[in-house]
């Protein structure tokens, strides 16, 4: 069964580890609220996450062995909402622009009108064989 996960791009930046297509990670995950990630990526890409990474101290479970399918970089628009008093930046709908990568290293090139706000994951569990003769060895790409 394959699975979505976020991976912010501050996160990465901040502590994470380099990761690539055919690779095995192993990230603590989080529970994903859908809505959390609307304005960034669109309603119906939102939907398809399930989990998020992340590594300060939230974590739901301890961590989990995912093999990396796919990567796509997420840039979007972030501009201050119409009508706001402060002068926070939210991202701005409808303006998410994906990107096939094969490696995420925290950093990507920049994109016109957009900033890169992070990654979508596609994954599927590493199921350890030890645990389940019937599971095969999965190859380890990097």
């Amino acid at each position: 069964m394959t699975v979505t996960v976020w991976v912010d791009e501050w996160q990465m930046q901040c502590c994470g580890e380099n990761f690539a297509s055919g690779g095995v990670v192993s990230w603590s995950l989080m529970d994903a609220d859908p809505e959390d990630y609307v304005d960034i990526v669109g309603e119906e890409r939102a939907a398809e996450i399930d989990f998020c990474e992340e590594h300060h101290g939230q974590e739901e479970q301890g961590p989990t062995s995912l093999e990396v399918l796919s990567i796509a970089e997420v840039h979007c628009r972030y501009a201050m909402p119409p009508g706001s008093v402060d002068k926070v930046h939210c991202p701005v709908p409808g303006t998410a622009v994906l990107i096939p990568v094969d490696r995420a290293t925290g950093r990507a090139k920049a994109q016109p009108d957009a900033r890169f706000a992070g990654y979508l994951v596609t994954a599927r569990r590493v199921t350890d064989p030890s645990e389940d003769p019937s599971e095969g060895t999965v190859a380890r790409g990097r």
